[in-house]
């Protein structure tokens, strides 16, 4: 036991030193909180819909609710019912057995709503496009507002996406 002790203070840190503060990612941060104060009392839920992805997508949708990103304090928060929803945001090119799970819960989602299609599957049906198992991008399910490119879009894409949206629908 001791031995190992005195390998553990001979060796020191071996470990990176973790960049803990974005000036980018605070920024935007900020100038999201302010819309969302503005326009949404303080508070805006989204509801994410798997609609056949490979969760790549959702990977990064996660990474928002690390301590690093901490979208929670901005005012953003994942909830789970669509009918608790501001925004869905669906991933993934929509498969014919998710087709009817995606239009009730566009259906459950109560008006105004927002639907972000996110990754380049959801945008545009991706590599899979229509087939006799895949009813392609989202758009071709339900209404879309916004499409977010990318395989899979990075978490602060993700976000400066999120604040074009408000800025469009507010203006």
């Amino acid at each position: 036991m001791l031995s190992l002790f005195k390998k553990i203070f001979t060796t020191g840190v071996v470990t990176e030193n973790v960049k803990v503060y974005d000036e980018e990612l605070e920024a935007l941060g900020i100038e999201i909180k302010r819309h969302i104060d503005q326009q949404f009392a303080g508070s805006l839920a989204i509801r994410q819909v798997d609609a056949g992805s490979c969760n790549g997508c959702e990977l990064e949708i996660h990474a928002l609710n690390n301590p690093f990103y901490d979208v929670e304090r901005f005012g953003i928060h994942f909830v789970a019912s669509p009918r608790h929803a501001d925004v869905l945001l669906v991933t993934g090119v929509v498969s014919r057995a998710m087709q009817t799970a995606l239009l009730r819960t566009y259906d459950a989602t109560p008006n105004p709503k927002w639907v972000i299609a996110m990754g380049d599957c959801a945008s545009c049906g991706g590599e899979f496009g229509v087939s006799y198992a895949s009813c392609g991008a989202v758009s071709n399910v339900i209404p879309v507002d916004m499409t977010i490119a990318g395989c899979p879009p990075t978490p602060l894409i993700l976000l400066k996406s999120l604040l074009a949206l408000i800025k469009n629908k507010k203006g």
